[in-house]
């Protein structure tokens, strides 16, 4: 499952493609009508399919997203939640197939497979996790996201799980959510984002060739500066290191995510035509 490409390369995006608040910003002039994806993925070089948690898309549809992005565009797609949440990765190879089956034409631009696991899936369910993993198809890259407290808590439980990681080449998802819980309370946005977002520690270890750092901003983008800080030297050493990371920038309202993302590949010392901006006399992402 190691990413055979010679070349390493920093992979920003958001949770999502499509947010009418970011339309004004992120639209680029085009002859003709185009999608949401098609302007983001000019913009950014990767996203989170989120979508596919919730329900899968068409064949068509697979097809229009191939359509729509550049041939280095890559997705990270998460596994159903039926797979994860409902059935709790038990007799799931239905559903297992008919994912794979349905992103095949798509598997070059898709980076990551993802596998985002409930807070109650706690150390009783590890042997449970590592039967699964080790069953999924090992020509796609995968990452896991857990959420219970015990694979936080650096006991026997969570070197089990990060060694097996190390050993299958999968990459541990990091979330860190701390400027959301740190934010001023009496926002009703930031108290929405606290009731939707996990708090787990931040535990900064690169598993395999992909880390995945999900970044939850606070709305306020300034703010977010001191914390993040600690991720340009992480980054950077991963970079050096010959590893391609996946930085996905949140906000609990996500209004501001594109702004965020910018400030962060500013920080990164990324130049600003890695975005790959419409040219300037469009007038359409000054805040860039």
């Amino acid at each position: 499952m190691q990413d055979t490409s010679t070349q390493t390369k920093l992979r920003i995006g958001m949770a999502m493609w499509s947010e009418k608040a970011w339309q004004p910003r992120l639209t680029r002039q085009t002859a003709t009508p185009c999608s949401a994806l098609y302007h983001y993925s000019r913009v950014f070089n990767s996203v989170e399919g989120n979508t596919t948690f919730y329900a899968l898309p068409t064949p068509a549809a697979v097809a229009k997203w191939q359509q729509d992005t550049p041939e280095d565009f890559k997705f990270s797609l998460k596994l159903p939640q039926t797979i994860s949440h409902q059935k709790r990765l038990c007799s799931v190879s239905h559903e297992l197939n008919e994912f794979f089956n349905l992103f095949a034409p798509l598997q070059d631009k898709i980076g990551l497979v993802k596998l985002q696991l409930p807070a109650s899936f706690g150390p009783d369910d590890l042997p449970l996790l590592l039967t699964f993993l080790k069953q999924l198809p090992r020509d796609w890259q995968y990452g896991v996201e857990v959420r219970h407290l015990a694979y936080f808590a650096k006991g026997d439980i969570e070197k089990r799980f990060n060694s097996f990681l190390i050993e299958q080449q999968m990459n541990r998802i990091i979330m860190d959510s701390r400027p959301v819980f740190l934010a001023d309370a009496s926002n009703p946005v930031i108290q929405h984002g606290q009731t939707q977002k996990p708090k787990v520690p931040v535990h900064a270890i690169a598993t395999s060739n992909q880390p995945v750092v999900r970044f939850i901003g606070d709305i306020e983008l300034e703010n977010n500066r001191t914390l993040f800080l600690p991720w340009v030297s992480k980054i950077q050493q991963w970079l050096k290191q010959g590893k391609s990371p996946y930085l996905y920038v949140h906000t609990a309202d996500n209004l501001h995510a594109p702004e965020l993302a910018a400030m962060f590949a500013e920080m990164l010392g990324e130049p600003a035509a890695w975005f790959n901006l419409p040219e300037p006399e469009f007038d359409q992402l000054a805040m860039f």
